[in-house]
C-alpha cells in the first residue's frame, strides 16, 4: 500500500538580489561626507589651505609683489604658479575643499534639523515606574492644590510640561540642540555671504590728490590696483565721479600719534548734481553700489621743471610715506616729456628728467636729512637726485610711478647728474641749464572702493553664529518627572489628605549644576515643608 502526502509544498524562497556596488559606494560615500567628523576635517583643510594666501602674494591684491616674487625666486616662484599658489582663493584645489565642506555641512544639517523639529513637537515621555533609580531622587508631602500646583512652578521656570492623571512629566534645554544647528547653519551662511562676495565683489585701490585737476571716476583704467571677482566686468562698475576738496588731519604733540582724520569731498553720482560728502577712517563713504574707504594720507610735492627750451611743466608727484611716525614720504618726479624740441617736435629719450628723493614735512634742523621729526609741515623740505637718460617708459613695459626703474640705472642708460636739498620756493638749477621749483604740496588720500553684496549676509550670519555657539555651550537638556500618590491607598484624590510626591531627575548629559537646580525646584514645589530628602537613591 502506497501512503502520499498530500500537503503542500514548502514555497520556495526568492533569490536575495545582490546589491548593486554602484550604489552601495555612493551611499557609503555620502554617509562619510555627511558625518560631523568629516565637516570638522575639511574645516580643518581649508584653514591650512587658506595660509600660502597669507603668506604668498596674490596677483588679485597686488601684481606687483607677484612680479618681484619671480624676480626674488626664479626657480620656485614657477611651480608654486602651476599650483596656483599666487591665486589661492580661485584655485581649483581651494574650490573643492571649499564646496566639499559647503556640501557636508548641508548635508549634516538637514536631517538633524528634521529630527530637531519633530522632537519640538513631541511631548514629554511618561514618568518611569522606579524614580528611585534616576540620578536625582526626593519624596515630600504633597503641596496644596497636588498636579496643578507642581505645573504652575514648572511652567513658571520655563519647562515643558504633560500632565498624565496623577503624574508630571517635563523637560527643558533644548536650546543647547538648538545653538548647535544655528552655529552650524550659520556656518553654511557665511560661506554663501564670502561665495557671493568672491564672485560679485570688486575693490580697486587708487591715490586722489587734492584739487579740481585731480579728480578721479570710477572707472577700471583709473585704478592703481583692481579685484574683480569672476562675474564682474568693468561695464559692472557704478557711475560716479570723486574729487577731494581737504583733507584734515591731526596729531598728538607729544608723539605725533595720529588723533583725527577727515577728508573732504565733492560727489557726482549717475551724472546727477555733485553733493559734498565726509568720511573719515572707520566712516566710510556710502554710495550706490560701493563704499569708499581711507587708508592712508601723505603730501604730494607740487614742482615745476623748465627745460632747455624753456618749456614749464608743474605738477604735484605723490611721495609715498616710508612708515615712521613723521611721514617721511618717498617718490619720483618724472618728466619723459621734458626736452622736446619745439620747432622739429623731436624728443630725444636720453634726455629725459627724473627727481628720486624724500619729502620731510618736519625736517631736522642739522643733518642728516633723513626722517621727519613730526608729521605736519612746521619745516618742509624736499632732498632730490635728479636723473637723466631714458626712463624705460617708451618700452610699454607696467611699471612704477612712484620709484624709478632700478634696471636702467644698472644698465648705464639713466645717470645722476646732481643732488639738492630744497625747501617751499628754492630752486634748482641744473648743469644743462634747466631748472626745479619747489612750489609747496597738496594733501592726498589713499581710497579703497570695494563692493561686497556679502558682507551683511556675513554680519548677520556671524551674529547668530556666535549666539548658536553661545547655546550649545551653555544649554543643558534635562528631564523631571513627579508623582502623586495619595497615602491611603482608599483615598484616591491626588489633591485632599496626606498625598505624597515623588520626584525624580535626569540630565541628558554631564551637568554639574544640575543636582541644585532640582533641589531648588523641588523646594519650590513643597513650600515651606521639611527639607526634602535628595540623593541617588532614598533607602
Amino acid at each position: 500500500m502506497t501512503v502520499t502526502d498530500d500537503r503542500p509544498a514548502p514555497p520556495t524562497e526568492a533569490p536575495r538580489r545582490r546589491p548593486n556596488p554602484v550604489l552601495a559606494l555612493l551611499r557609503n560615500s555620502w554617509r562619510q561626507l555627511t558625518s560631523m567628523r568629516t565637516a570638522l576635517v575639511l574645516l580643518f583643510l581649508l584653514a591650512i589651505a587658506a595660509i600660502p594666501g597669507s603668506v604668498l602674494p596674490q596677483r588679485g591684491v597686488n601684481p606687483e609683489d607677484v612680479r618681484d616674487y619671480f624676480v626674488a625666486y626664479p626657480d620656485l616662484a614657477p611651480v608654486l604658479d602651476r599650483l596656483g599658489a599666487f591665486e589661492v582663493f580661485g584655485s581649483v584645489w581651494f574650490s573643492a575643499i571649499y564646496l566639499l565642506l559647503f556640501t557636508s555641512l548641508v548635508g549634516c544639517i538637514t536631517p538633524r534639523l528634521r529630527d530637531h523639529a519633530r522632537a519640538l513637537r513631541s511631548k514629554p515621555p511618561v514618568a518611569p515606574k522606579r524614580l528611585d533609580r534616576l540620578p536625582q531622587h526626593a519624596e515630600f508631602v504633597a503641596p496644596a492644590g497636588g498636579v496643578d500646583t507642581i505645573v504652575t512652578h514648572l511652567r513658571r521656570r520655563r519647562w515643558r510640561v504633560e500632565v498624565r492623571g496623577d503624574e508630571v512629566s517635563a523637560e527643558k534645554g533644548y536650546l543647547k540642540e538648538t545653538g548647535n544647528l544655528l552655529f552650524h547653519t550659520s556656518l553654511v551662511v557665511v560661506l554663501i555671504g564670502v561665495a557671493l562676495g568672491s564672485w560679485y565683489g570688486w575693490s580697486g585701490n587708487r591715490i586722489v590728490v587734492a584739487g579740481a585737476d585731480h579728480a578721479f571716476c570710477n572707472t577700471q583704467q583709473q585704478y592703481a590696483e583692481t579685484s574683480f571677482g569672476p562675474r564682474v566686468g568693468s561695464a559692472d562698475l557704478p557711475r560716479f565721479c570723486l574729487q577731494l576738496d581737504d583733507f584734515e588731519a591731526r596729531f598728538l604733540e607729544s608723539n605725533g600719534q595720529p588723533e583725527f582724520f577727515n577728508a573732504r569731498v565733492t560727489v557726482d553720482e549717475n551724472g546727477g548734481t555733485p553733493r559734498p560728502a565726509e568720511f573719515s577712517v572707520n566712516s566710510p563713504l556710502r554710495l550706490d553700489g560701493a563704499n569708499v574707504y581711507l587708508l592712508g594720507h601723505g603730501y604730494a610735492p607740487v614742482v615745476r621743471y623748465t627745460d632747455r627750451f624753456g618749456r614749464s611743466q608743474t605738477s604735484p608727484h605723490p611721495f609715498l610715506t616710508t612708515g615712521d611716525v613723521g611721514l617721511t614720504g618717498e617718490g619720483l618726479a618724472a618728466f619723459p616729456d621734458a626736452n622736446v624740441d619745439p620747432v622739429t617736435g623731436e624728443r630725444d629719450p636720453e634726455l629725459q628728467m627724473a627727481f628720486s628723493g624724500l619729502y620731510l614735512p618736519t625736517a631736522p634742523q642739522e643733518a642728516p636729512f633723513v626722517r621727519s621729526e613730526f608729521p605736519t609741515e612746521r619745516n618742509p623740505m624736499l632732498s632730490l637726485v635728479a636723473y637723466r637718460g631714458n626712463l624705460g617708459l617708451d618700452a610699454g613695459i607696467p611699471g612704477s610711478v612712484y620709484e624709478l626703474d632700478q634696471q636702467q640705472v644698472d644698465a648705464g642708460r639713466v645717470k645722476e647728474v646732481g643732488t639738492k636739498l630744497l625747501q617751499v620756493g628754492g630752486v634748482w638749477t641744473l648743469d644743462d641749464g634747466t631748472t626745479l621749483e619747489f612750489l609747496g604740496t597738496e594733501p592726498y588720500v589713499v581710497l579703497s572702493v570695494r563692493h561686497d553684496p556679502g558682507s551683511t549676509l556675513l554680519l548677520v550670519s556671524s551674529g547668530t553664529l556666535l549666539l548658536g555657539l553661545m547655546g550649545s555651550l551653555f544649554g543643558r537638556r534635562r528631564r523631571v518627572f513627579f508623582r502623586v500618590t495619595p497615602d491611603d491607598p482608599a483615598d484616591r484624590s491626588s489633591t485632599h489628605g496626606s498625598s505624597l510626591v515623588e520626584a525624580g531627575g535626569l540630565p541628558r548629559a554631564d551637568y554639574p549644576g544640575f543636582a541644585d537646580e532640582f533641589a531648588r525646584l523641588v523646594a519650590a514645589v513643597r513650600g515651606d515643608g521639611p527639607t526634602p530628602m535628595i540623593g541617588p537613591e532614598r533607602e
